[in-house]
């Protein structure tokens, strides 16, 4: 495992709730962001809330009661700094990257945005039309389209299943009474943490904070979170105008609150990750030919998660492709890791969390998550330690879980 150093971790917390974690590094690029812990998770439908946490992420920009749009856009463009935001199921981030000094404009400037949004109507009007355009673009592209697609049908009837984008209707018809409403019940200093990796010493970072966000005042946020309910596996192929199948087949599994959480990611790495080297692209695509595009992902929401596995292949390729990735599928649940496969596969995730902290963004994004769904921080060394400690029989069980036929929903696009 790695050596690393001491880290330089600060964390403060406010009389109002809010929340601020710091990691101190000599770079000259500080990173920093705002995550609120609203996403399109908590929307209530029957509101005409329906891509508001996503609609809100892009009204946010368009004006504050001492800002106009354009002033805003400009506030760290015209220091050749990074501003902008985005939105999961589960959280909204407004995050900037700029020359150190620049910091104190940077905090300002996402309290501003943040708190004193305005959301005028004619800019919410245009904002329809451009979302509508992302919309539409995200629904001609299937490879994009079937993941969400597939877990609208994994999570069938459960706000996790909507699309983060909302819908046509629920965007044509969003105005600010929504918009404004979601905000008031979600955004909340109880619910938020600043996160930021930069050089910065750490008494003025934790002085700026306070200024723009401790004298905030405190309220309570009401999540719309329901329990996920187990439902009965699908296997839906769908005739497409596309030229390519689009394949995604996995199942619902822990979230990021469950001790496997480490062992199904070492699992989807081995199996499907983002090397060349991962079993389903030796054997699918280098050994056979058969698919360009070809991956498996552990996806963790909070309390539950998903894993999968996709591919895309030419139609008369496709069954074929299909039972090599399902024969990958048993050999992994039929036999145990040797003890150096386990070994190189551990160094290939390790390497992977070790890169990651070359970049700002990265850390500042993982302490931000962290710190707001558990209060605490991991250190690297307890992680490495974990992944460590996965044993053969771990893999084997987890393999077992959640690539057993019986309980993999499948999803096609088929191409007429």
């Amino acid at each position: 495992m790695p050596q690393w150093g001491k880290e330089e971790l600060h964390t403060a917390r406010f009389a109002n709730g809010f929340r601020l974690i710091y990691k101190q590094v000599p770079r000259p690029v500080t990173h920093c962001g705002l995550v609120i812990n609203a996403g399109a998770r908590d929307e209530i439908s029957s509101l005409g809330e329906s891509g508001a946490a996503h609609f809100i992420e892009h009204t946010l920009f368009k004006g504050t009661q001492k800002r106009k749009a354009f002033h805003i856009l400009n506030r760290l463009d015209s220091v050749g700094g990074e501003f902008n935001a985005y939105t999961s199921k589960e959280d909204t981030w407004i995050y900037a990257a700029f020359s150190e000094q620049h910091l104190e404009r940077a905090v300002e400037l996402i309290s501003d945005i943040t708190f004193q949004a305005t959301f005028p109507d004619k800019e919410i009007l245009k904002e329809r039309d451009v979302i509508l355009d992302e919309l539409h673009a995200y629904l001609d592209s299937p490879a994009d389209a079937i993941f969400d697609e597939f877990e609208e049908r994994l999570f069938a009837g459960h706000s996790l299943g909507g699309n983060i984008l909302g819908t046509k209707d629920s965007v044509s018809s969003m105005n600010r009474e929504v918009l404004k409403g979601f905000v008031q019940r979600h955004y909340q200093t109880e619910q938020m943490v600043f996160s930021a990796v930069g050089a910065t010493p750490w008494k003025k970072v934790h002085r700026l904070c306070e200024k723009y966000f401790g004298s905030l005042s405190a309220g309570t946020a009401k999540l719309n979170r329901q329990p996920v309910v187990a439902l009965p596996k699908f296997d839906v192929r769908e005739a497409k105008d596309i030229h390519q199948v689009h394949h995604v087949m996995g199942t619902v599994t822990h979230g990021s609150d469950h001790p496997d959480r480490l062992g199904l990611a070492l699992l989807a790495n081995h199996l499907g990750g983002p090397t060349m080297n991962n079993r389903l692209s030796l054997n699918v695509r280098e050994r056979h030919g058969m698919a360009y595009n070809i991956e498996c992902a552990y996806s963790p929401y909070s309390d539950v998660g998903t894993f999968s596995i996709y591919f895309g292949t030419d139609q008369r390729l496709h069954a074929r492709a299909e039972k090599l990735v399902l024969k990958e599928l048993k050999d992994l649940r039929n036999n145990r890791l040797g003890v150096r496969q386990l070994h190189d596969i551990k160094q290939q995730v390790v390497g992977h969390i070790a890169l990651s902290q070359d970049s700002g963004n990265s850390i500042m994004t993982g302490l931000g998550k962290s710190y707001l769904l558990y209060d605490r921080v991991e250190s690297l060394e307890s992680v490495f330690a974990s992944i460590d400690a996965i044993s053969a029989d771990d893999v084997l069980r987890l393999a077992n879980e959640v690539l057993a036929p019986e309980g993999l929903s499948h999803l096609v696009y088929l191409s007429r």
